[in-house]
């Protein structure tokens, strides 16, 4: 979050008015590497209907004569909610007027919620997006920063907005980029698996000319995701990405209308959710633990017998299911085990 208005910048100029994620001089979390978004050039899907997330506002009626309340005033309104779409698919919601931008107390909220998705055995895979029309998150909170919050401050186990640094999770996690995703906010996009985007949103890492730079994960995921002199512009720069160029360069997976964004990356996560649980995790594992590998390591690491997904996917029951259910013609009865 920032004084000025991060709208006010063209698309493809730098600009100095959006937030950017903390210092890497805070704690690290230790683990395998990290998640890797499909590969595949990006689709443009046609409209898909919007889940709604908000709940109807109930009041209480007053009765005449009666005395007044001597409670004090409600809570604040948590930043994140968390609500269970089709009983597989927990879809999060970074709400925190006017940027959504990310302090220290939401990422441990937002690291909750993940923790969550990750936990439960129901939850198969997990939906993050931005509340309101204008932002998915302008990244760091630069009023809570100028109030007092250290650069390198803990945000907790799962690193900057609770998932840049949650590594080795076996459910998948899809970002729904419903605006602006700026510094940090983009940040936590990028450590999603699967990406969907707004026509109209706009990326950047704008974070060196606020002196600072995007080590909550930009600079470590762009250049893995981006060809390299294209990474180090966005770096160097903070010029904004506009949505047909994130999707001619393969970054995301849809495109869609603003409106259209949570239902498409809902209806990506019903495709998952229709696959066998223990080879989603088994995908996501490989994919992590061979990323940085030749093709001839990489299976020699595949084959080492220590990554627990895939070899318990191997002897599984759900191994035998799929082919039988495809040579039976009917649908498969997956079991996670």
């Amino acid at each position: 979050m920032t004084d000025a208005d991060p709208l006010a910048a063209p698309a493809g100029a730098a600009t100095g008015a959006s937030a950017a994620g903390p210092s890497a001089t805070g704690p690290s979390a230790s683990g395998p590497s990290t998640p890797v978004p499909s590969t595949t050039g990006a689709t443009v899907s046609p409209d898909a209907a919007t889940t709604s997330t908000a709940g109807p506002s109930t009041t209480g009626a007053t009765t005449p004569g009666a005395t007044a309340s001597t409670a004090g005033p409600p809570p604040a309104a948590s930043p994140v909610r968390a609500e269970v779409v089709d009983g597989h698919v927990l879809l999060v919601t970074l709400d925190r007027p006017p940027a959504n931008a990310i302090d220290v107390p939401t990422s441990l909220a937002l690291h909750d919620a993940f923790v969550r998705l990750e936990d439960d055995p129901a939850l198969r895979v997990g939906v993050v997006t931005g509340g309101g029309e204008r932002f998915f998150s302008a990244g760091w909170d630069l009023k809570a920063a100028a109030a007092g919050e250290a650069v390198d401050a803990d945000h907790g186990p799962g690193g900057f907005a609770g998932l840049t640094e949650m590594f080795g999770r076996r459910k998948p996690v899809i970002a729904a980029v419903n605006g602006l995703a700026l510094g940090g906010g983009l940040e936590l996009a990028l450590a999603a698996d699967l990406l969907v985007m707004a026509d109209d949103a706009q990326l950047g890492l704008p974070e060196v000319t606020l002196g600072v730079v995007p080590d909550s994960g930009g600079l470590l995921r762009l250049p893995r995701l981006l060809p390299p002199p294209l990474a180090r512009e966005l770096l160097l720069t903070g010029r904004r990405m506009d949505a047909t160029e994130a999707a001619r360069r393969g970054l995301v997976n849809v495109v869609v209308p603003r409106s259209a964004v949570v239902g498409a990356a809902l209806d990506l996560a019903r495709r998952i959710v229709a696959s066998a649980p223990l080879a989603v995790a088994a995908v996501l594992q490989v994919l992590r633990a061979t990323e940085s590998l030749g093709v001839a390591e990489a299976f020699t690491r595949m084959r080492a017998g220590d990554l627990a997904d895939y070899e318990a996917l191997l002897s599984s029951a759900d191994a035998v299911e799929g082919p039988r259910a495809f040579a039976e013609k009917r649908p498969p009865r997956w079991q996670g085990r």
